[in-house]
């Protein structure tokens, strides 16, 4: 069952269309929109439309969720013609990993090579 929406978190306010955003899909389960500060060319942000924290506000009923959210992610990176050069999704959780908006969210990066690096 999907969790209500908070009514001070500012990604719940974009999930509910109360603040623009340049939407690029959205379904019952979740909404996705491009980031303010992309750091590639394709920064898509992922976000259930229910209020959870982090991953560890998730437990063995948001699963299905959380499998939805990463089918989701590969459907949009075929939207954003990104699917066959290659993508990354990443999940920041807690402050020291750089989550800075407390509403669980998936980072859809791509439209460029990457590599790995710690910061």
């Amino acid at each position: 069952m999907m969790r209500q929406f908070d009514q001070d978190c500012i990604f719940c306010k974009i999930a509910k269309g109360d603040i623009p955003s340049k939407i690029v899909y959205q379904d019952e389960f979740v909404t996705a929109f491009e980031d303010l500060s992309p750091v590639t060319p394709v920064h898509i942000l992922i976000i259930p439309n229910g209020h959870y924290r982090d991953l560890n506000d998730c437990g063995e009923d948001e699963a299905g969720l959380l499998g939805h959210i990463l089918l989701s992610a590969a459907k949009i990176a075929k939207i954003q013609g990104i699917s066959d050069s290659g993508y990354r999704v990443v999940a920041n959780d807690g402050p020291d990993a750089g989550q800075t908006v407390f509403h669980l969210h998936f980072h859809l990066l791509g439209g460029r090579p990457m590599n790995f690096r710690s910061q």
